[in-house]
């Protein structure tokens, strides 16, 4: 007698599944008219060309570590967790040179001996760390991990530049990932990524580096960063545009299935263009630029801690995240947003 093989049903597939999220800005709040007083520009023209109301600024004794931290301890909350198996700091201005500060983070938040790195990508760095952190997770090699994106922009922009000082604030949001499985609201789909090292000098700090060291006080103006807003808002609108559009198509979403498109706040109006571009409605496009400015790395998690704070995110919506950055370097992923999730910050 042959007896049929019964059939097994399928393994569920491994992914990485948002389950903390926490933010925090340093209290001094700097206003545009506060740097019309000293910069040949007008609140009228930063509203205008940029979309920024205010932004954020650190005190002088407060470094990225200690943003990163802040905003770490807020999403380990919100996840009900005192501990995880790595620490991931996207960031553009770390303490040091030396060491790295994603060690000196996950020290002051108790995560003794734990992995921890930076990674740098820009404006990108927070998707890239959560498609490294998402990686590590699907390989096994841990379960959980805290992403941070944290930037003290004030520390790189030359306070007499009206081109970059009236762009940048300080801040620092955090994600919790855990092992799950694609199906879970939660759990990040693929992700698309990439960069572009032609345009290398497009937004760059020019000294200091192994490049260029920076050796004397008449190099300190090399420890800026300098931008060519005209190229990087073209190559933004397209990129940006490009990158969602294949996102979501691994996903298996059109343009017009995108509940919320969570951009890099770089510029309202490259915000306003991709969202054309794509034919997604205004409202389904949050934005906090207006009062916190762009904050580099930190921008991605500190708009998903503000919208989900504020409402704009619900359980089970179809979420594209979406940022591109000096390099050039671009990234996109996905999402449903999980059920009961509490942003902190």
């Amino acid at each position: 007698m042959i007896f049929a093989r019964k059939a097994m049903p399928p393994s569920p597939v491994p992914a990485a599944r948002l389950i903390g999220l926490g933010s925090y800005l340093p209290p001094l709040k700097v206003s545009n008219a506060d740097l019309a007083a000293r910069l040949d520009t007008t609140d009228e023209w930063i509203r205008t060309r940029i979309g920024i109301a205010e932004r954020h600024i650190a005190d002088p004794a407060t470094a990225t570590s200690n943003l990163a931290v802040e905003a770490g301890l807020r999403a380990m909350k919100s996840a009900e967790l005192e501990r995880v198996d790595a620490v991931i700091l996207a960031t553009a201005t770390p303490d040091h040179h030396v060491p790295g500060t994603a060690p000196v983070v996950a020290h002051q938040l108790g995560l003794c001996q734990v992995p921890a790195f930076d990674l740098g990508a820009g404006c990108s760095g927070f998707v890239y760390a959560t498609t490294a952190a998402a990686g590590l997770i699907h390989a096994g090699t841990v379960g959980t991990v805290l992403v941070i994106g944290a930037e003290k922009m004030s520390a790189v922009i030359d306070p007499a530049d009206r081109s970059t000082a009236p762009i940048f604030g300080d801040g620092a949001g955090a994600v919790v990932l855990t092992a799950g499985h694609a199906d879970e609201p939660g759990a990040l789909g693929p992700a698309v990524w990439g960069s572009d090292g032609e345009h290398a000098d497009a937004i760059v700090i020019p000294g200091g580096g192994s490049r260029s060291p920076s050796r004397t006080t008449a190099d300190l103006e090399n420890l800026y960063v300098r931008m060519h807003g005209n190229e990087v808002f073209r190559h933004a609108v397209r990129r940006i545009t490009h990158v969602t559009q294949e996102a979501a198509t691994a996903a298996g979403w059109a343009a017009q299935d995108i509940d919320r498109l969570i951009l890099h706040q770089a510029n309202a109006r490259i915000s306003a263009a991709v969202a054309n571009a794509l034919g997604i409605p205004a409202e389904r496009v949050p934005s906090n630029i207006a009062r916190v400015g762009n904050t580099s790395a930190a921008s991605i998690p500190l708009l998903l801690s503000h919208a989900a704070i504020d409402g704009q995110l619900e359980a089970r919506q179809r979420v594209v995240v979406t940022s591109f950055g000096a390099g050039f370097t671009w990234a996109a992923t996905t999402l449903l947003w999980p059920t009961g999730l509490q942003a902190l910050a």
